[in-house]
Order: C-alpha cells, then sequence, then structure tokens
C-alpha cells in the first residue's frame, strides 16, 4: 500500500467517524463515554494523517 492510498483510507475512516461522532451527538442514548471513544479514535487517526503527510 502506498502512502498516498494509505492517506486516503485514513481520510475516509476519520470523516465516517465524524459522521458517528455527530449522530451520537444528537441521540440521547449514547453515553458520553462513547463519544469521548469516538473523538479519540477520530484524533488518532487525525495525527497518524498529518504524521503522514510531513514524511
Amino acid at each position: 500500500m502506498t502512502i498516498a492510498s494509505h492517506l486516503q483510507e485514513l481520510r475516509r475512516k476519520h470523516e465516517t467517524l465524524s459522521e458517528l461522532v455527530e449522530k451520537a451527538q444528537r441521540s440521547p442514548a449514547v453515553d458520553a463515554l462513547k463519544i469521548a471513544d469516538l473523538k479519540k479514535q477520530k484524533l488518532k487517526i487525525k495525527e497518524e494523517i498529518a504524521r503522514l503527510s510531513q514524511a
């Protein structure tokens, strides 16, 4: 897998997590820990994107 394709996949995952966070925040049934976990996953992906973009 090339870096470019890996970055594309990471960006897709980041966007998917963004959508999940938005849906979770609108739903009263989802607890704050679940939302926090999704945000942590999203942040890790964002950091990985930034790291690979500088390489």
